[in-house]
This record gives structure tokens, sequence and C-alpha cells, in this order.
């Protein structure tokens, strides 16, 4: 059962909140591709340092991920919420009034080079400066929450509410709640043995698409995804990940990653022709960055899940398989760069080739 409605079960209002939420988020999308991505890979070139390509065998769903964090690569996380997760989850969720957004905590944090002329508007997502703020915070430690702004409630204002906010919820007790709604488990993790506990929490890692030993920021987004499903709407997670070179999203529509791939010029023809584009138009419109003779594109992998990893139909108790897999590549596509608005992204299947 989801813990969100779908548009028909939505009031007029509530229905209204989420188009705006689904723009603003298709914005957000945007920006966050050039910058964990495209950025990155300029950061790593004007360092004079090789860009590390992710390898297709890195976007299988039980791949192993190289264990090197490269500091050029823009990592951050973010937790982006349909409505204003209430007070009560504050003890998981760490938002409070040392870490909201205003001047005072910002400049005691040291995180703004902040002038005296901060504008309070900016960290409303409708503000032309929010993307500017945006980018200031987003290499700050743990996550940036942006939510709905409870205090406007005649129109949907959404803002960058609190930074430096920490996820506090136990991998344990996360992997713990998932395998419950899945019906792997009654009440308690270790109410199969240890052995049991152990593999559910594997399960848990393989089920948002990570290595079981990922590191900060993944784990912590992955820990907010399946926390945030106490809340009654929809969550989208963004994670910026120094090891993985990717830009990870976990929303209502599963986990997707995103990379740079390289491609030569033969190849970017053929992927031309194959979506009836000429190749001039091709490249202008989803070739981000030339290589010698090679152009580099966004490739982005979806992911859905099997029926081992959604509630079984008949609501009974079953019991984990390590060997069976809970996710699948759902979609392959080349993605257009981020500021083309007529082109969409193209099919182009590689993972198992």
């Amino acid at each position: 059962m989801a813990h969100w409605s779908v548009r028909e079960e939505l009031s007029k209002s509530d229905r209204l909140r989420r188009s705006y939420y689904e723009l603003l988020r298709d914005e957000l999308d945007q920006y966050l591709v050039q910058y964990a991505l495209i950025d990155s890979y300029h950061k790593f070139r004007n360092q004079k340092k090789a860009f590390p390509y992710v390898e297709k065998r890195e976007l299988k769903p039980r791949a192993r991920i190289p264990d090197v964090e490269y500091e050029s690569q823009n990592a951050f996380l973010i937790i982006f919420v349909e409505d204003t997760i209430p007070p009560v989850n504050k003890k998981y969720i760490r938002f409070f009034d040392v870490n909201k957004t205003t001047k005072t905590n910002l400049l005691r944090s040291k995180t703004l080079p902040l002038s005296d002329t901060f504008d309070r508007n900016q960290k409303y997502l409708e503000s032309a400066q929010f993307y500017n703020f945006l980018k200031i915070l987003l290499p700050v430690d743990y996550a940036l929450l942006i939510q709905r702004d409870p205090v406007s409630k005649v129109r949907n204002r959404y803002s960058l509410s609190h930074f430096h906010v920490r996820v506090d919820w136990p991998i344990a007790d996360a992997a713990e709640d998932l395998s419950r709604n899945l019906r792997y488990i009654s009440k308690d993790i270790f109410e199969k043995g240890d052995k049991y506990a152990e593999d559910i929490q594997k399960k848990y890692f393989e089920y948002y698409g990570l290595p079981v030993m990922a590191g900060g920021r993944r784990t912590a987004a992955i820990v907010a995804a399946q926390y945030m499903k106490q809340i009654p709407c929809i969550t989208t997670i963004y994670a910026g990940s120094s090891e993985s070179r990717a830009l990870i999203r976990i929303s209502e529509r599963g986990v997707s990653k995103s990379i740079l791939m390289r491609f030569t010029n033969t190849e970017l023809e053929q992927i031309a022709e194959e979506n009836h584009i000429k190749p001039v138009t091709f490249k202008k419109n989803y070739v981000v960055a030339r290589q010698g003779n090679k152009g580099i594109c966004i490739f982005q992998a979806t992911y859905a899940l099997t029926s081992h990893s959604r509630p079984p139909e008949d609501g009974k108790m079953r019991d984990i398989k390590p060997d069976l897999s809970w996710l699948t590549v759902g979609g392959q596509h080349i993605l257009p760069k981020p500021d083309v608005w007529r082109y969409p992204p193209l099919p182009f299947n590689v993972i198992y080739t």
C-alpha cells in the first residue's frame, strides 16, 4: 500500500500542489544534473585530473562500486518534500531552529560568504536568486531540506528551510520497517535470528540500488527515503556521490542514477540515426562536452522493483531468499542537455551489452 495518494485521490487544492511540486522538481532535476555531473566534469578538467568515468558494470543492480572518493566530484544530499514535515519527526530527521536557513544561523556556521545584503526571499524556490543560494549551500555536510512553507496557507510556497539536517534513524530500524511492509518479518528484525537480520539489511541496500558498504551520504539518502514513507505525501531524495560519480534520485517512481558516458563520433552518429535525428542536431542538444574525438553525454538508468521487493499480493508472510534479485534495470536513456527545451530523453540500452 502506497503511503502517498495518486492524483485521482487528491482534493483539487492538493492536485494543484502536486502539479506545482512536480514543476519545481523538474527544474531541480535539471539543475542537479548540471551541478552533480557537468560541473564536476569541468572541475576535474580544470584541476588537470582524468575524469573517472563510470563503467557499465557499475550500473547493474547488484554492482560493486570501486571504493574511491573523488574530491573533485560534487557531493550533496537534498530532501525535497511535497508537504511540510510535522515537528514530531524531529527525533530522526533533525531540523531545528538552530539549523533554519536564517542569516544569523548561516553566518554563525560560517556557511555563507555573506555580505550584509542577505535577501531572505532567496530561500524560496520561486525566487530568482534561489539557485545561487542553493549552490552556496550544496557542499554543506549532511542534508538540505526543501519543504512547503507552512506559513503560506493560501498558496503553495516551497523553501529551502533547513541546512545541516542529519538523518538519525538507525539502518536496522529502516531495514526492519521495509521488511515488515514486504511481509518478510512480522515485528522485529531479529525474530528469525542474526543471519536473517543481516540478510534483511543487505536486501535493504539492494532495494535502493546501493552496495552494502555504501558511504555516508548514500546511506543517509536511503534511510531518509524509507523514513519519509511515514509522511503521507511524495518526497524526492537527491544524492550526489563522490564514490559512485552519479546523481542518485529516489522518489515515488523509484530509484534512478545519472552519469556521464563517453562515445566516439561513430557511436554518436549511430545513436542519432537510430532516433531519426540529424547528427548535428543530436550533438547540439545531447553532447555536454567534447574530449578529443569523443563526445560526452548524460546517461540515466532507472530501476524497477521485482515481485520479491513488492508486498505479496496474498498478504502472507514469506522468507527472504538472498539469491533472488530485488531490482532490475527498468529504463535506460540518454538525456538532453539540462537547458534543452524541445528534445526528449532517448532510449539507449547499454548496461547489458
